[in-house]
């Protein structure tokens, strides 16, 4: 166990962190020149595309120190992004120390400080090190005063590296070796294994990453998942190098995969525990709680007739990411879909791309929303995520919604603009931290659901992509909140319906109408799109009809002729408008979503 080192890197967005990992697999020889590829660990196309981690990764890395000896270190890549806050964080639970990465010209980011925090309740051994040193822009010195005053770290211990150079790898290996601590553990202790990932294989079930904390588990052993209480038989226990090797054993302090014939990836709980089925452990290892889903969205196939496969995509999709929750769900306009939970916007993204692309399917999305909270005038507290189960209005004695807690760096010259997009959202509680020279760190809190839109968008474009954002949910506060409907030809189409905040409500209504009046097709008779609270309309246009002349005939003679035959055309029209209906296409959902999103 003593030539055992469990680490991680964490860092802000794009600091370095796969192509650091990159070159620590290359040093290692674990893959030859012909095989290598940039960003070995993502496996997935949306990844490589956008270079970021959705899925975990863990690799096993021998190394043979200066001092003579050889070592085994396991690195549990995590994911970057907010989102996915909470695997993270089981993911450092299995760790004994972490890599923090600085980049040497953007210095210390929103993230950078939140990762920073995370590690530090885990009480990890954090090792500094400041990427990209071969940049032009680096400012080694700035970022070493920033580390200091900022994180509180010991600047002078920061290692100096290039990752895309390959410079300082061997300074790094010989720091986790030297720094990092070995696992504690006992091997003759009860079972106790954290899992904290799991992938789903076609041919063999699920396959559940684990870090062993004590005892020991080989073929054969009958586990048990401590939150769920299901059994099962080991089928094989192996490490990650690239491929994944079997062993015999996994003993305290490895990290490492079981195979035990687990159906789904649902099945298993990220940060659940598992012991021995004849010798269990006293009691779970602390910090499991179940992921709740945040943003609430539908998804309906573009075509009725793809109902069934959509359902069977949704559902193979699902063995692969237990943190997607959906249900089904009908609407008058979208006819049938599924009404599904998401960790945040990327993971919305994330599943969307990966639905049209793996598995073919053409989809629309609604509009995103967040689970409000309603106590009725009978006591009773109902929660909504869908606009179709908004309370009756007159049932409603307090609305409340979900509050995040946001953290934004910027660079100083920005501070304006940022304050002015905080407090049109809504944002509260305003507090200034002064990190380092010429850098400001913003504090709001505000409503998730003004920030699940396009809010990290218009950030990045008033700070020109300095600005970083940072979140975490705080609380649920009340608000006025309304739901608006969108009536054509004086029909509510329930699809475009969503619940928002009072002073919101006729902004909103305005954009919908408006994008409706562009994508609708014009008719033989006049067509009002309206925005309505209850039955108060609060924005309107209209599509004017077709026009025929009907007086063309009537050239000269009484002007009653002319008028009897516009009377006519009129009535015409109007018994046309009763019976007639609206065919809404597919693209007027669509324009109606992206206002919303641009």
């Amino acid at each position: 166990m003593k030539q055992i080192r469990n680490f991680s890197i964490i860092a802000h967005i794009d600091h370095g962190k796969s192509t650091l990992a990159d070159r620590l697999i290359q040093y290692t020889h674990l893959v030859d020149e012909r095989q290598f590829r940039n960003q070995i660990l993502d496996t997935m196309d949306i990844e490589r595309e956008r270079g970021i981690t959705i899925k975990s990764q863990t690799v096993n890395l021998p190394y043979n120190a200066k001092n003579g000896l050889y070592y085994e270190l396991n690195l549990i890549d995590t994911p970057g992004h907010v989102d996915f806050s909470y695997e993270v964080s089981r993911a450092l639970a299995s760790c004994e120390g972490v890599l923090l990465l600085v980049d040497a010209s953007q210095g210390v980011e929103a993230q950078t400080l939140a990762n920073l925090y995370a590690a530090m309740e885990h009480n990890l051994t954090i090792i500094p090190v400041i990427n990209k040193i071969d940049l032009p822009s680096a400012d080694i010195e700035r970022v070493k005063v920033e580390i200091d005053h900022e994180l509180g770290l010991d600047a002078d211990s920061a290692l100096l590296c290039s990752a895309k150079e390959g410079i300082g790898i061997e300074d790094i290996f010989e720091a986790i070796v030297e720094r990092i601590p070995p696992p504690s553990g006992d091997v003759d202790k009860p079972l106790t294994a954290l899992i904290f990932d799991a992938q789903y294989d076609s041919f063999r079930g699920t396959i559940v990453s684990c870090r062993i904390f004590d005892g020991s588990v080989r073929q054969g052993d009958t586990i048990r998942l401590m939150s769920t209480g299901a059994q099962y038989k080991v089928e094989e226990v192996g490490i990650f190098r690239l491929k994944m090797e079997p062993k015999k054993e996994l003993t305290a302090g490895m990290v490492g995969y079981i195979i035990a014939g687990i159906k789904t990836v649902s099945d298993t709980r990220i940060g659940d525990t598992i012991t021995h089925e004849m010798n269990p452990a006293p009691k779970p290892l602390p910090g499991f709680k179940e992921v709740k889903p945040v943003v609430f969205s539908s998804i309906y196939p573009v075509s009725s007739d793809d109902y069934q496969s959509l359902a069977e995509a949704l559902e193979k999709y699902k063995l692969n990411d237990a943190a997607l929750v959906y249900q089904k769900d009908s609407s008058a306009a979208l006819g049938q879909g599924f009404r599904c939970g998401f960790l945040g916007l990327l993971h919305l993204e994330i599943v969307q791309e990966r639905l049209e692309r793996e598995f073919d399917q053409s989809i629309i999305m609604t509009a995103p929303s967040v689970q409000y909270r309603f106590t009725l005038s009978d006591g009773s507290i109902v929660q909504v995520d869908n606009p179709i189960y908004y309370p009756d209005p007159a049932q409603i004695k307090k609305s409340e919604e979900p509050y995040i807690r946001a953290s934004i760096m910027i660079p100083e010259r920005y501070v304006g603009p940022v304050m002015k997009l905080c407090m049109e959202r809504r944002g509260v509680n305003s507090r200034m931290n002064y990190p380092g020279p010429g850098r400001v760190e913003l504090i709001f809190d505000m409503p998730l659901a003004e920030v699940i839109f396009d809010f990290y968008d218009r950030l990045k474009s008033i700070t020109q992509g300095y600005g970083s954002f940072d979140y975490e949910i705080v609380d649920y506060r009340e608000s006025d909140l309304v739901k608006l409907d969108i009536l054509v030809n004086g029909e509510k189409v329930d699809a475009l319906s969503m619940i928002v905040h009072r002073e919101r409500a006729r902004d909103r209504a305005v954009k919908a109408c408006e994008s409706l009046k562009e994508e609708i097709p014009r008719q033989q008779f006049k067509i009002a799109i309206q925005g309505a609270i209850g039955g108060k309309i609060i924005a309107r246009s209209t599509i004017n009809p077709y026009r025929k002349d009907v007086t063309a005939k009537c050239y000269g003679g009484d002007i009653t002729r002319k008028r009897k035959l516009l009377e006519k055309q009129k009535k015409g029209k109007k018994r046309m408008k009763v019976v007639g209906s609206v065919e809404i296409p597919q693209s007027a959902f669509m324009a109606v979503l992206r206002t919303d999103t641009e």
